[in-house]
């Protein structure tokens, strides 16, 4: 085969791995690019890992599906989910709580989790905080790329009947220095109180 018939191949491959992966996103509940993308391409007999399409075109072709798909379903969805982390994040006001992921991008699929971030130096106080309310919380570590290097940083998740919440806790100089998210590398983009208000307020 010819490197250009090669490469269009190898480019058509990647489309239809998106697409799949997007599916499996927006129907199955898999919030992880990586592992949507693993799966799409096994299902398909995908012959080399050369042709795994990038995490950003997974979430065009997931903004895709659900504009055509899901639209009225997955508004309503997207709505309720950011009307449950506004009411978290008063209650974590302290912490300086904002909020992140697909709640506030705008791809959250029908299982998706509420992601925030909280800004604090003493991981002990959120801690306390939530075994004085009786908030039941399952706590564990995650690897976030943070400036140039990665870091182990604590995460909470609180379960709930219309979705778990993960919290994420950062020091106040995170502040400054966003961790990298799925897409690109690029910064995590994320959401004051305020800010969270403003999408609801709008169309």
């Amino acid at each position: 085969m010819r490197p250009k018939e090669l490469g269009a191949k190898r480019q058509q491959m990647r489309e239809t791995i998106a697409h799949l992966a997007a599916r499996l996103m927006a129907e199955d509940g898999i919030q992880d690019y990586a592992a949507a993308k693993r799966k799409a391409a096994r299902q398909i007999g995908a012959p080399d890992t050369q042709s795994l399409p990038g995490n950003d075109e997974i979430e065009r072709a997931l903004r895709a599906y659900q504009g055509i798909y899901q639209k009225d379903e997955q508004r309503l969805r997207l709505r309720a989910l950011r009307e449950l982390a506004l009411s978290m994040m008063n209650l974590l006001a302290d912490f300086n709580p904002h909020l992140t992921g697909s709640v506030l991008s705008g791809t959250a699929a029908r299982h998706a989790d509420i992601n925030l971030q909280l800004f604090t130096d003493n991981e002990k106080d959120l801690e306390h905080f939530l075994l004085n309310r009786k908030m039941a919380y399952r706590r564990g570590d995650r690897r976030f790329r943070v400036g140039d290097g990665y870091r182990s940083v604590p995460v909470f998740t609180l379960p709930g009947e219309e979705a778990a919440i993960d919290i994420t806790v950062l020091t106040s100089g995170d502040l400054r220095n966003a961790p990298r998210g799925q897409t690109g590398g690029r910064p995590l983009e994320r959401a004051r109180v305020d800010q969270v208000e403003a999408l609801l307020e709008g169309p």
